[in-house]
């Protein structure tokens, strides 16, 4: 089993569940962004960041049985929701895998919003640009979600604690 599975799956067994793919890539971009060891390339997308990678690779676990993949009918669209299996955590026992460190932060990220960690990960995807461009960058490419700047500041204090978290 390579490393990057087993990061997946300890982020999973400290969130407990995810729900949602689009919150899944989310989590895991921010915690790249703040120093946790995940390796995945992500790509600006419709959503913000996404990572085809990623994508693949929980697919891979969901087929070995190590993920559970629950995709419910919402009417108009399918939420899907993922959880570490009974197998996943006994491989991850068993195997003694490096279990993340960060799990308050990885618990704080899945209780936000899909909405919100889109936010959160299009700021840090554009972090190397100033506050004004970074603002702009946002109100251009997210005009549908309708992002207010005190929407853009809340993002901005969440980066700044689960960084001082990490730490």
């Amino acid at each position: 089993m390579l490393k990057d599975h087993a990061k997946l799956m300890a982020m999973l067994l400290h969130a407990g569940e995810i729900v949602g793919r689009k919150k899944l890539q989310k989590m895991v971009y921010i915690a790249k962004k703040v120093e946790m060891p995940f390796s995945e390339r992500y790509k600006f997308h419709m959503y913000g960041p996404y990572s085809e990678e990623l994508t693949l690779r929980v697919e891979e676990l969901c087929n070995l049985g190590f993920v559970t993949e629950l995709k419910e009918d919402k009417g108009n669209y399918y939420q899907y929701r993922y959880s570490l299996s009974e197998e996943g955590k006994k491989f991850l026992e068993l195997h003694e895998a490096d279990v993340l460190e960060g799990k308050r932060i990885i618990e704080q990220m899945n209780e936000q919003s899909s909405r919100f960690l889109e936010l959160v990960s299009t700021l840090l995807y554009f972090e190397d640009l100033s506050p004004e461009e970074v603002k702009e960058k946002v109100k251009t490419l997210k005009p549908k979600q309708n992002y207010t700047d005190e929407d853009i500041e809340e993002a901005s204090s969440f980066i700044k604690r689960i960084r001082m978290d990490i730490n």
